[in-house]
């Protein structure tokens, strides 16, 4: 039981200080395109049209 414990303790340690890290880091997250900033996916008028119908429905 002890070791049970005891991984859940160092599994719980290691998601914290990632959380933090993360935190400070100050990165925003990023999509498969790079981000909603960056207009560099390669997606048309007539696909994004698609995507909208398709979100709306």
């Amino acid at each position: 039981m002890t070791t049970i414990l005891l991984t859940i303790g160092v599994l719980g340690a290691v998601m914290f200080g990632m959380a933090i890290g993360a935190i400070f880091a100050g990165k925003t997250l990023r999509g498969s395109c790079g981000g909603i900033g960056n207009k560099s996916c390669d997606c048309g008028p007539a696909k994004k049209a698609e995507c909208s119908d398709a979100k709306a429905a």
